[in-house]
C-alpha cells in the first residue's frame, strides 16, 4: 500500500528530503550537538525509510532530482560572499592558492600514502582519491579513473560532515586564529559541507571557503591522474 501510494506521487522523493533534513535540523537545534549534524541525520532518515518501506534507491533517486538540480544554483550562491571579499583576495592572491595547493596535494599525497600502506588496489585508491572536493567532481573524476562513483560520493558526503563538526575544534587546537587560513582549510578539506561552517564563523571564512571549493576542485580533477600514475 504504501509503495503504491509513493508511486502516484511524482515528488514523494522531494518531500521525504527535505521531511527528513528538517527532521534532523530539530534534533541538532534541540540537543544543540554538533555530532547531531542535519544531513548526517537526515541521510539516515532517508536510508532508513527506504528500507522499512521497501523502496528501492532508484525509484527515489529520479523523485528527489528537482532537489539535486537546485543544488548546482545554491553552489553558485557561495560566490556572493566571495564578491564581497574581492578586495581581500586580490591582495592576497598568491597566498590564497598556495594555501590551497597545498591543502589539495595533502589530500591525495595522504591517499596514496594510505593505498600503500594498506595496499589498496586501484579501484579502491581511485574511490578515494577525490575524496575532497564536491560531489559533482568527485565522482566524475573517481569514474574516470576506474574507481566506484557511488561509493565515491558517500566518502565525499562523510568528508564533508567530519569537516563540518571537525572545523572549530581543530582550529582551537591548532591555534589558527586568521579567518582566511581558517575558510581556506575548511573549503579545501571539506568542501561546501564545511563551507556551511565556515559562513557561520564569519563573513571571510565563508568566502575564502567557498573560493577554495572551486579552485581545490579543479586542481584535484588535474592531480588526480597524476597520483593514480604513482599506483598504475
Amino acid at each position: 500500500m504504501l509503495r503504491d501510494l509513493l508511486q502516484s506521487s511524482a515528488v514523494w522523493g522531494v518531500l521525504l528530503t527535505l521531511a527528513a533534513f528538517a527532521l534532523g535540523t530539530w534534533i541538532n537545534k534541540k540537543t544543540g550537538k554538533a555530532v547531531f549534524n542535519p544531513l548526517l541525520l537526515g541521510t539516515i532518515f532517508v536510508i532508513l525509510f527506504l528500507r522499512i518501506g521497501g523502496q528501492d534507491y532508484a525509484g527515489y533517486k529520479a523523485s528527489a532530482a528537482p532537489v539535486s538540480y537546485l543544488l548546482l544554483p545554491a553552489t553558485v550562491s557561495l560566490g556572493v560572499p566571495l564578491y564581497e571579499k574581492w578586495d581581500l583576495l586580490k591582495q592576497h592572491a598568491l597566498a590564497i592558492l598556495a594555501g590551497i595547493l597545498a591543502g589539495v596535494l595533502a589530500s591525495l599525497g595522504s591517499i596514496l600514502l594510505l593505498a600503500l600502506v594498506l595496499d589498496l588496489d586501484m579501484v579502491q585508491y581511485a574511490t578515494l582519491l577525490p575524496k575532497s572536493v564536491t560531489t559533482a567532481i568527485s565522482m566524475d573524476v573517481s569514474a574516470a579513473l576506474g574507481g566506484i562513483a557511488a561509493l565515491t560520493g558517500a566518502i565525499v558526503i562523510l568528508t564533508g560532515i567530519l569537516g563540518n563538526l571537525l572545523a572549530e575544534p581543530v582550529c582551537r587546537l591548532f591555534r589558527i586564529t586568521d579567518p582566511m587560513a581558517k575558510g581556506i582549510g575548511i573549503g579545501t578539506a571539506a568542501h561546501a559541507i564545511g563551507t556551511s561552517r565556515a559562513l557561520e564563523m564569519g563573513e571571510t571564512e565563508g568566502a575564502m571557503s567557498g573560493l577554495a571549493i572551486a579552485v581545490a576542485g579543479v586542481l584535484t580533477a588535474l592531480l588526480c591522474p597524476v597520483f593514480a600514475a604513482f599506483l598504475a
